[in-house]
C-alpha cells in the first residue's frame, strides 16, 4: 500500500536524522552536559523503535526536540470515484479499517472539487452538493479536519471595512487571543464584547444582536470558542 511506503520513507529519513543528531549529542554528553545526556538517551530509544517500524507519534517519548518528520499528526484523504464521493469505496475502507482508530480518514472525490470550484453562487453551489448527498465539500473538510487535527480554531473581528479571521490555538483565553492581533491587545486588556456566529446570523449583524441583548462582556478568564466574533478593548 503506498501509505506503508511513505510512511516507511519518512521514518528512514527520521533515521538518517536521529543519527545526526545522536553524534552531536555524544560530543555533548562527553563535554559534560547534563542535558544532552538525557535528549541522547531519548532519541537512542525513539531511533531504536523507528527501526520496529513505530513512528514517532506513536511512541510514549517526547520526539518533539528532534523535530521528526513521524512526530507529525497525520490525515488520510481517499479520492474516489463521483460516485463513491459520500460512502467511499473499497479502497478507502481499507484506509479507514487499517489506519482509522488512530488518525482522521476523509474521502473526497477530485473531479467533483474541481466543478464545484466552478459554482460562484453559495445557494447554487449547496443544492450541487445536496444532489451528491454531501453535507460539505472535500476541501471545507480537509480544512476543518486539519484544524481540530492541529488544536486550532478561529474567532473573528467584523468592522464598518472588513471582516477578518484570526485563527488561535484551542483553549487561548480572550486576552491571549487579543494578542494575535496586535502585542499591545494583550498587555492592555480590559474586556471582550463576545458575540456568536449563529447569533450574529440570526440578528442580521452586531447592532441588532446588541439590541436583543445577546452581546457578552467577558474578563481575562474567558476561553474563546470556536467563531466567536469579537471586539477587543484595552489601556496602554
Amino acid at each position: 500500500m503506498d501509505i506503508e511506503t511513505i510512511e516507511t520513507e519518512l521514518m528512514l529519513a527520521d533515521i538518517e536524522s536521529l543519527d545526526n543528531q545522536i553524534k552531536k549529542l555524544e560530543k555533548k554528553v562527553h563535554g559534560q552536559d547534563k542535558n544532552a545526556a538525557k535528549l541522547l538517551s531519548d532519541a537512542t530509544s525513539i531511533k531504536a523503535n523507528l527501526e520496529k517500524s513505530i513512528p514517532a507519534r506513536d511512541q510514549e517519548i517526547d520526539s518533539l526536540p528532534f523535530n521528526l518528520l513521524t512526530s507529525k499528526p497525520v490525515i488520510y484523504v481517499c479520492n474516489v470515484e463521483e460516485s463513491a464521493a459520500s460512502k467511499g469505496n473499497k479502497y478507502s475502507d481499507v484506509v479507514r479499517e487499517k489506519f482509522g482508530a488512530k488518525a482522521p480518514v476523509l474521502v473526497i472525490s477530485s473531479k467533483i472539487e474541481m466543478e464545484i470550484a466552478q459554482i460562484v453562487d453559495i445557494d447554487e453551489r449547496k443544492m450541487f452538493l445536496d444532489e451528491l448527498g454531501l453535507n460539505q465539500s472535500g476541501l471545507d473538510q480537509v480544512i476543518h479536519t486539519g484544524y481540530d487535527t492541529l488544536g486550532l480554531q478561529t474567532f473573528y473581528t467584523v468592522g464598518p471595512k472588513e471582516a477578518h479571521a484570526w485563527t488561535i490555538t484551542k483553549g487561548m483565553t480572550a486576552p491571549q487571543a487579543a494578542g494575535k492581533i496586535h502585542s499591545d491587545f494583550e498587555r492592555g486588556f480590559i474586556r471582550a464584547e463576545i458575540i456568536s456566529p449563529s447569533d450574529y446570523i440570526e440578528y442580521g449583524g452586531e447592532v441588532a444582536v446588541k439590541e436583543a441583548g445577546k452581546m457578552r462582556l467577558v474578563g481575562k478568564d474567558y476561553i474563546m470558542q470556536e467563531g466567536d466574533i469579537c471586539h477587543f478593548l484595552f489601556n496602554v
